[in-house]
């Protein structure tokens, strides 16, 4: 493979890293969170929240999975072309460490890159915003994040919480880590972030919100930690039912 068809294959669209450098003043204004050596540990309370609702949700959402592969599998008898497994992977980085970030396929198969596929690379998938590339079962569960699902099983695996910065694919860590923000390698990634719940709007990628996180994780109490974990999470929810995924 030539070096030209190597950075077609690894081109991807604007949308796929919204996330900005840190700014001079979350510089001076957070300057200890820059300052940190060692991921941060999770709190117990958070610990405990996360897996108790974590399994609360995982229990709700299963006639919804049930729905999901039934629709799946009916949509590829129906168009072939559509045909396909319901859920998928790639490698995600969460406190600095690389999981499987499972998540439930949007894409038909033939946009695929089955050779970065098998590698768990985010630009296996990286079709996503091509319109025509969507199933039709796609298209409905990105509207409402219902293609996150599978994370509820994540945070009660441990690899993920409810609130966090959210993780992000290895090579967008790396890019991320190299314009300056730090975040990622300090806290569990999260379902849902202080700064992703204003997605939609411009303040969506603006790096601050993840570092207040980080500093209301070191100076909060446990209860005033959860307090803001359940504000992000109803936050969430608005956004969900808004059906704003595209």
């Amino acid at each position: 493979m030539t070096q030209h068809q190597i950075d077609t294959q690894l081109e991807e669209p604007d949308e796929a890293f919204p996330y900005k450098p840190p700014t001079p003043e979350i510089k001076e204004k957070y300057g200890e969170i820059f300052e940190l050596k060692e991921a941060l540990k999770v709190p117990f309370p958070k610990l405990l929240f996360d897996k108790i609702l974590a399994l609360f949700f995982l229990l709700l959402a299963a006639p919804v999975f049930l729905i999901l592969f039934i629709a799946n599998w009916i949509e590829g008898v129906v168009i072939p072309e559509n045909k396909g497994p319901l859920f998928f992977y790639y490698y995600g980085m969460s406190r600095g460490q690389k999981f499987k970030k499972w998540k439930i396929r949007l894409i038909k198969e033939s946009y695929i890159d089955k050779e970065l596929q098998a590698k768990g690379d985010w630009h296996a998938y990286k079709n996503e915003w091509i319109p025509e590339a969507r199933t039709y079962l796609g298209r409905f569960v990105k509207k409402f994040y219902l293609d996150e699902l599978p994370q509820f099983y994540l945070i009660l695996k441990g690899d993920m919480s409810f609130v966090g910065p959210r993780p992000i694919a290895v090579h967008h860590y790396e890019r991320d880590l190299a314009q300056g923000n730090v975040t990622r390698k300090l806290v569990r990634g999260g379902l849902l972030g202080y700064g992703h719940i204003r997605k939609g709007t411009p303040e969506f990628g603006q790096p601050v919100y993840e570092y207040e996180y980080v500093y209301r994780y070191l100076h909060y109490s446990s209860l005033q930690l959860l307090l803001t974990d359940l504000y992000v999470i109803w936050r969430g929810i608005v956004v969900v039912f808004k059906g704003g995924g595209h």
